[in-house]
């Protein structure tokens, strides 16, 4: 299949495959000063800003994908194998269980893939599941009304079978990514059928934004800004993974940073400092096939459009958060990877 999605989905399933492939140790040496680049320099003072190593927080989760940060500063993350999101304490690593019940993953990926808060109330965004792939679930967004009961609120499947996209596709109710909560409703890229949806909490889905083969993956926003990861298509060239930012109210499209290989997430750190997730090196096995083990990286924006790398050797990370100036990586692998100083003093140089 020649689709840029068609790719992401093997790539998906090989990389499901792969979860039981533990990284092999608990520390990754940080950066030198050497290293880093000159823009990485601390302004006070004009001493670099080195980033901590890497370190293992979570291990045992099962088909993690999707984070975020929750009511009381928690980090939430879904695990799509079991219908589960867990709540992590940052500062022990602590795993409980918000809601169960979800719909697993029925083919290696997808079920409960990315969760967002709007209050204190927690949404899962649910992909794979339904009648196309050999499921019987709704694809789409479901409110958690409680530990195990939840309720949908929107039908992202149905809406794509009855307005299916330009660009081509097999997966008729696409491969939903990422959501970010935005203004009292959702932002959702679907991967597969290259387009970001506007979904409020009553069920209503409109098509924000349309875009070629290019595989959009993670969101974040600011103001009215929509900033967005690009996967982009096979073989993932370094200048396919971009970043690129937009507004609902215009037809523009920025490009905001590129050089980075496989790009599943951005997200900002503290101030206003941009970070990219690199999922890594694509292996060239064969269309689909994952990054190689091991050569994933935390990448930041720099004000030109490149990036510096913060962190390397990360094993096919899939989501990324910020707790103040920590960053928290989740794998495939079910781990979850704290990098601190990620941000440099005085934070905010990075320019949009």
């Amino acid at each position: 299949m020649n689709t840029t999605m068609s790719h992401l989905l093997r790539h998906s399933l090989v990389l499901s495959a792969a979860v039981v492939l533990l990284a092999g140790c608990a520390e990754k040496a940080p950066l030198a000063p050497e290293e880093i680049s000159p823009a990485a320099a601390d302004l006070n003072g004009g001493k670099a800003s080195v980033p901590g190593p890497a370190r293992l927080l979570v291990t045992g989760l099962q088909g993690a994908s999707g984070s975020t940060i929750g009511p009381g500063g928690a980090l939430f993350v879904t695990e799509g194998a079991v219908g589960r999101i867990s709540r992590v304490d940052p500062e022990t690593g602590a795993v409980t269980t918000l809601a169960s019940g979800l719909p697993p993953s029925i083919i290696g990926i997808g079920g409960a893939y990315d969760v967002a808060f709007l209050g204190n109330t927690a949404y899962a965004l649910v992909t794979l599941v339904g009648p196309d792939v050999g499921g019987s679930d709704v694809v789409g967004i479901y409110r958690i009304d409680g530990p195990d009961s939840f309720s949908v609120i929107a039908d992202i499947g149905a809406y794509n079978l009855a307005n299916p996209p330009n660009t081509p596709f097999f997966v008729p109710t696409g491969v939903q990514y990422s959501f970010e909560a935005w203004r009292g409703a959702f932002l959702v890229a679907d991967g597969h059928h290259n387009r970001v949806l506007h979904v409020t909490r009553d069920g209503n889905i409109t098509e924000l934004r349309t875009f070629g083969n290019v595989v959009p993956t993670g969101l974040a926003t600011s103001g009215n800004t929509i900033f967005m990861a690009e996967a982009g298509p096979i073989p993932h060239l370094p200048e396919d993974g971009r970043l690129i930012s937009f507004s609902p109210n215009s037809s523009r499209v920025s490009d905001v940073a590129s050089g980075g290989r496989l790009l599943v997430d951005v997200e900002f750190g503290r101030g206003r400092t941009l970070f990219a997730l690199s999922q890594g090196v694509w292996d060239e096995v064969a269309e689909g096939s994952p990054a190689l083990p091991n050569t994933g990286a935390l990448l930041r924006v720099n004000g030109d459009g490149t990036f510096v790398v913060v962190s390397d050797a990360l094993d096919r990370p899939t989501s990324l958060e910020f707790i103040g100036n920590t960053a928290y990586v989740v794998t495939l692998t079910g781990e979850i990877w704290t990098i601190a100083n990620a941000a440099r003093p005085p934070f905010g140089q990075q320019s949009q």
